[in-house]
């Protein structure tokens, strides 16, 4: 058997209507499922559809004294792009392994989780739709949507590389639009605020602001504020060090006199007198130092009011444009001069980025002929495909016809599409919504999953009574046509007939079982002789004979 690379593996429901607690391990290829009507199907598809992320209703609990728990465990191998949106979404991930689980309260409170992480429900129902299709008469809206038939026809084209490629010159061709809408909108608005917009540049300009002029003015205004403490420090060091009665200097010059007459009694005491002296040097350095400053400093009103009337500008500046430095301030300037410069150029700069759309868009178009070329011959096999394989299972006066109209560019191409379908003779064309019956969507949706199994990457798919009201040859044709599928995905089929039933390579029944107590729904894997017996009962009501078995043998190839 071919190996998928994706399958619901185990179902493990508990506290769920009839059922008290059932556990399945499914196989890889064409399970199928059997029971008598009323014997529990819908409770496990129910069940199943929680995953789904279907609306949990309480009634279903079966015990109120605590929750119900369906979890679904399915085996992946390379499957990227689940992957990608789970990490995407910080949930847990094994390369190997999904598992999702829903829990439902007796109060209704619906919890869920995937991998053991909790997730919103609408996260969960991504991820399993990912992984599970119930394919049912009452969920074949599918066939009605332009969006899955435009994908159908692009996947048996094989179009995938070309729509990336394609996907993203439109990107590009979307961004370049987008760029030359705002660069119009922006260029209207700045010729709106021109007048305003020169005014503050001329007003900026006329200032000569220069960087960190502000950080200077207000030291030299802190000093010119403060002129008579600085000086009276100035002259006070002064007097310590050089014009007191007991001055630095001479006090100095004294100590020398007597450190000279040391060292001529002392033999280490003669450098003393040097050191003195260079002391005294040092401190005459530092008297004339202090003059020179105490010159300079003049105490000059009319420069400190034109410091304050220049700060007292650039904070008015400040505040009328909320900036707090004179770089930001410059800034400013700049950028005003950018955008009159801007509309003086704005002619020239709408029509580069016109040209700019158009080379994209003509780029993008080049690739949406060869997209609406490729549709257009898919379009033609498809037909002929799926006629093919429908007419057989029951529809032998089949008309299809895949319409494609031309449309403006979008992120698909540049086509719409509608799938035509006439049933009966003299019919004429019309979209499947409104023309077939359930049975009839039905049997055209599974020979277009036969079509696109191996094609498309679809999720294991649950079949649940699609053969309804068939039998006989169609029967047996809609069973191989199942079988083939499962070939490339796992397929599962709820079916009352036997015909299908005998095509699966794993076969299920469910049942129910009384106790002293209540009833409960059950369901098992049959045997080879329990599988006999089924087909046996499927084929000839109640009553099993050999002839009935041996039906059944004949259908499973047992000799």
């Amino acid at each position: 058997m071919v190996k998928i690379n994706k399958m619901l593996k185990s179902l493990h429901i508990s506290n769920y209507a009839l059922i008290d607690t059932v556990d399945i391990t499914f196989d890889n290829g064409f399970n199928i499922i059997t029971g008598e009507t009323g014997a529990g199907k819908s409770i496990m598809l129910g069940a199943l559809s929680l995953i789904l992320g279907e609306r949990a209703d309480i009634k279903a609990v079966r015990d109120s004294g605590k929750k119900s728990i369906i979890e679904a465990t399915f085996e992946i191998d390379d499957y990227p792009t689940l992957k990608e949106y789970c990490l995407a979404n910080d949930i847990e991930w094994d390369d190997t392994m999904c598992i999702l689980r829903r829990e439902v309260a007796p109060a209704g409170r619906s919890r869920a989780f995937i991998n053991d992480s909790p997730v919103t429900l609408d996260l969960l129902s991504h991820v399993a739709m990912q992984l599970v299709d119930i394919h049912s008469q009452h969920q074949n809206q599918l066939l009605t949507s332009p969006e899955f038939q435009l994908r159908v026809i692009d996947s048996m084209a094989g179009n995938d590389t070309l729509l990336s490629d394609y996907r993203k010159r439109y990107a590009a061709f979307r961004s370049a639009v987008k760029r030359l809408h705002e660069a119009k909108r922006k260029i209207e608005q700045n010729r709106s605020d021109e007048d305003f917009t020169r005014f503050q540049l001329e007003q900026l300009d006329a200032m000569n602001l220069v960087a960190d002029e502000q950080e200077q003015l207000e030291h030299e205004r802190e000093i010119l504020s403060n002129m008579t403490d600085i000086k009276s420090t100035i002259n006070g060091a002064l007097d310590a060090l050089l014009n007191g009665n007991s001055n630095a200097l001479s006090l100095l010059s004294e100590a020398g006199d007597y450190c000279e007459a040391l060292g001529r009694i002392l033999e280490n005491a003669d450098s003393l007198a040097e050191r003195l002296q260079s002391a005294r040097i040092e401190i005459q350095d530092i008297a004339d130092t202090l003059s020179a400053f105490d010159s300079d400093l003049n105490a000059d009103p009319a420069e400190l009011d034109a410091i304050e009337e220049r700060l007292n500008d650039i904070y008015a500046l400040q505040h009328k444009h909320h900036v707090s430095t004179v770089g930001q301030l410059i800034e400013l300037r700049e950028s005003f001069r950018a955008r009159l410069d801007e509309l003086e150029n704005s002619s020239f700069t709408i029509e580069e980025l016109e040209k700019e759309a158009r080379r994209a868009k003509s780029l993008a178009k080049e690739l949406a002929a060869q997209l609406s070329k490729r549709r257009a011959e898919e379009a033609a096999r498809f037909e002929a495909d799926l006629r093919e394989r429908a007419m057989p299972l029951g529809m032998k006066n089949l008309q299809i016809k895949v319409e494609l109209t031309p449309t403006e560019l979008s992120s698909t191409g540049a086509d719409s599409i509608r799938f035509l379908f006439a049933f009966n003779k003299n019919q004429p064309l019309m979209p499947v919504g409104g023309t077939a019956s359930g049975g009839e969507i039905s049997r055209l949706m599974l020979s277009i999953k036969a079509i696109i199994a191996d094609k498309m990457q679809l999720p294991s798919i649950i079949f649940d009574e699609v053969d309804t009201g068939v039998s006989g040859d169609v029967a047996n044709r809609m069973g191989a046509m199942m079988q083939s599928i499962a070939a490339n995905i796992q397929v599962m089929a709820i079916t009352h007939l036997p015909q299908v039933a005998a095509k699966g390579n794993a076969h299920f029944k469910v049942y129910k079982q009384d106790d002293e107590h209540s009833t409960h729904t059950r369901i098992r894997r049959l045997s080879t002789d329990e599988r006999i017996d089924e087909l046996a009962v499927m084929l000839s009501g109640s009553t099993v004979d050999n002839a009935a078995r041996a039906n059944a043998k004949s259908l499973l190839n047992i000799k």
